[in-house]
């Protein structure tokens, strides 16, 4: 009886005394950075085409989440200027024409795939409530 409450005793104070095991980080936030080639359609204007420019705010990601300077050039209509926050393959995407008399911004969100080909796509869906009265259109861009 005295070795086995000798035993139970040794292992309460082992347990009591392990090391923590410590958790591990969340996986890194992916980095979209870069210049995509983008074709969209627009419940107003139509069909056009777009180049769109992602760069990563490190000192404004963590984990998971990442944040970016966003800004997209539409031949014929300007520049939209914007920011990015994104949770792993999907990101939120704020953009505003930089003629502001227009009321032509909004706010999309895109989920972002690689192809066979190792390259970085991503497809948005964006919401303007003033332009027009309200406007919707979807956008597909790819990496260069």
């Amino acid at each position: 009886m005295k070795t086995l409450l000798a035993l139970i005793l040794s292992m309460i104070t082992q347990l009591a005394f392990a090391e923590k095991t410590i958790p591990k980080p969340a996986q890194p936030y992916q980095d979209f950075s870069g210049v995509y080639t983008c074709t969209g359609d627009d419940a107003h204007e139509g069909k056009y085409t777009g180049t769109v420019t992602m760069q990563l705010k490190p000192e404004h990601s963590k984990g998971p989440y990442a944040s970016y300077d966003f800004k997209l050039k539409v031949p014929g209509y300007g520049t939209y200027l914007g920011h990015a926050a994104a949770n792993g393959d999907v990101a939120a995407m704020h953009f505003a024409l930089t003629d502001q008399s227009t009321k032509d911004y909004g706010t999309g969100i895109a989920r972002f795939t690689q192809d066979k080909q190792g390259k970085l796509h991503f497809h948005k869906f964006y919401f303007e409530p003033e332009f027009k009265g309200g406007n919707t259109g979807q956008e597909d861009c790819v990496r260069k």
